[in-house]
């Protein structure tokens, strides 16, 4: 099968990848996604190629990568010249974002934790949480 033969419309992409059809057009419009070959009524027709591409960019989106990294990778892809070192440094800094956001999460957790364990759960006026609330304002 030819990868650019226009072989599916936007509802036929949409269910084969779980995308929604509007988050589809807007890839297209922030030219994530090439716009696609147009049937005489204006329809978007897709190709095999465009079909992976959005799955590569649902993945990276699945992965946490941010719209900009998908346009980074895709740029390296797009101008052929793509080489794993610099793949490597897109990843390995949202590796390092991720890794942040999981010690964020583990301090919240230790301050959640601690409210909780402050507070007995009765049905008194007084709550140890809601008192540590409003002192951290």
């Amino acid at each position: 099968m030819d990868e650019q033969s226009p072989v599916m419309g936007i509802g036929a992409l949409s269910k084969q990848t779980g995308c929604n059809i509007e988050t589809i057009r807007y890839y297209e419009k922030i030219h994530l996604m090439h716009a696609p070959a147009r049937t005489e009524g204006g329809h978007r027709m897709f190709n095999h190629a465009q079909l992976k591409r959005l799955s590569f960019i649902l993945r990276c989106r699945q992965l946490g990568f941010s719209i900009e990294d998908i346009r980074n990778l895709l740029g390296l892809v797009d101008g052929e010249g793509a080489n794993c070192a610099e793949v490597k440094l897109v990843t390995e800094a949202h590796l390092g974002e991720v890794r942040q956001k999981i010690s964020d999460l583990k301090n919240l957790e230790g301050v959640l934790a601690q409210m909780v364990s402050e507070c007995a759960g009765t049905e008194v006026p007084d709550c140890p949480i809601i008192d540590t609330l409003y002192a951290a304002a």
